[in-house]
């Protein structure tokens, strides 16, 4: 810019010159007529010169705005860069803070996953050391068998007898021991897969540049174990909190029969708080896929130890007293743990299992209000309030659904925090206070208890306000 503009200085100057040396003084004016007319005839050559330099002043003029001009946007753009190099490197650092809590999670369940391997060794080695001592009573038991059978002429002594009792005694109850150790092994080898398949997921997640939401592909959802006769008691607790008082203080899966009900069932108590829960349902890793039919979910389908939905037959038969309390524990995916209980009353099939809840206590914001007083719906069986729509269909997972609000604790499990929009975010686990934005959930728990208070519920299905 500055060598165009000194260019335009030094064409001026000698346009200046010229002039000058042009214009006639008073003696040439004295000259003969033919000497004047070629001095105009060099003035207009000088007079179309200054035109061009003037044309030539504009055009710089006019280039020296735009130029102007395009500094301005580069500058913008410069701005606009920097903007994005800030957001892109904040983002960074979160994903940084994200990979961080993801490797801390890892060096846990690799801990985890050591003590439960060693804790299985030596369940291995109590079995073995059982088995052992079997042996020994069995031969034992041949060896009285033989000395019978060389007596079947004679009399047993009343001594023989009694130790015969003794040694069946002591057999029988060494086979019901190697049952429960054999059983606790299957457990562990479960618990041993689970953390392992947590391991690898987060592994791969922690190498990856950017996390991806994975939607979780599972096969159609197991049978719950069922009950099987081990003994033939009939004072078999009508619930977890009747379990809790007659003693037990271990979570595990127990055999319940409540009074309404005609077969005992197991199901799994947790124990952990200050009375027996039973658990209706339980979400930690999305091996079980919850979009399931009618039939299904009124029967129970899962893993007692893993995820599992109890059924609402023997939801029902649980609650069917009317004083009981609905708790749900939730887990978000920065860890951080919540809960909330309802008083609860449930109707049974006839109602379609119609939920009223009332009074919400706890840190969870209240997000069922809208749903009580609702019957449960599947994708093969509507009972939500939308005519022309299904919202277990839409959602996914079977829930008492209003409108498509609010709640679905059954929706599609993924296994990291979504950053999706849309339908798909939609179907997935999560709980919507009203006003609020929705939490999206890594894990989650919901169980039942008797109730210590006397609650009259009403048909209108209203609830309480919650004291959030």
């Amino acid at each position: 810019m500055k060598s165009v503009l000194t260019s335009v200085l030094l064409l001026l100057l000698l346009l200046a010159a010229a002039s000058a040396s042009l214009i006639p003084s008073a003696e040439a004016r004295a000259t003969p007529p033919a000497e004047t007319r070629s001095r105009f005839a060099a003035l207009d050559e000088v007079r179309l010169l200054a035109n061009g330099l003037l044309q030539l002043g504009q055009s710089l003029r006019e280039f020296v705005h735009k130029t102007r001009g395009q500094m301005n946007d580069i500058f913008q753009k410069i701005n606009i860069f920097d903007r994005s190099f800030y957001q892109l490197s904040v983002l960074a650092s979160e994903i940084r803070e994200e990979e961080e809590e993801l490797k801390k999670t890892t060096l846990i369940l690799q801990a985890n996953n050591e003590e439960v391997k060693s804790l299985s060794l030596a369940i291995n080695s109590k079995v073995e050391d059982i088995l052992e001592e079997r042996s020994r009573l069995q031969s034992k038991v041949g060896g009285l068998e033989e000395q019978l059978s060389s007596l079947s002429q004679g009399l047993v002594t009343s001594q023989q007898l009694a130790e015969i009792g003794t040694l069946r005694e002591v057999i029988h109850s060494q086979e019901n021991s190697i049952t429960e150790l054999l059983r606790a092994v299957r457990e562990q080898s479960n618990q041993i897969n689970d953390q392992r398949l947590q391991i690898n997921s987060l592994e791969q997640k922690i190498t990856g540049n950017s996390v991806v939401q994975e939607t979780v592909k599972t096969p159609e959802a197991p049978t719950l174990t069922p009950y099987e006769v081990t003994d033939f008691r009939n004072d078999l607790p009508s619930d977890c909190s009747d379990l809790f008082g007659r003693g037990r203080r271990v979570s595990g899966v127990y055999a319940l029969k409540p009074t309404n009900l005609s077969g005992p069932f197991m199901a799994f108590c947790d124990m952990s708080k200050d009375g027996g829960e039973t658990v209706i349902q339980r979400r930690m890793d999305g091996t079980v896929n919850f979009d399931q039919t009618w039939q299904k979910y009124e029967d129970g389908f899962g893993d007692f130890q893993g995820e599992f939905w109890l059924g609402l037959k023997k939801m029902h038969a649980l609650v069917a007293h009317g004083n009981s309390i609905l708790r749900i524990e939730v887990e978000d995916w920065k860890l951080g743990k919540h809960f909330v209980e309802y008083n609860l009353h449930l109707g049974g099939a006839e109602s379609h299992y119609k939920i009223h809840l009332k009074q919400p206590i706890g840190d969870l914001p209240d997000a069922m209000t809208n749903q009580t007083g609702m019957m449960f719906s599947t994708k093969d069986q509507d009972n939500d309030s939308l005519p022309d729509a299904s919202c277990a269909a839409s959602y996914t997972g079977g829930w008492w659904f209003n409108a498509c609000g609010d709640a679905n604790l059954n929706g599609r499990y993924v296994h990291v925090r979504p950053k999706s929009r849309g339908p798909e975010r939609r179907s997935e686990i999560q709980w919507r206070p009203s006003r609020r934005a929705a939490f999206s959930l890594r894990s989650t728990q919901i169980s039942v208890r008797p109730s210590s208070a006397t609650n009259t519920f009403s048909s209108s299905g209203q609830t309480g306000t919650s004291s959030l």
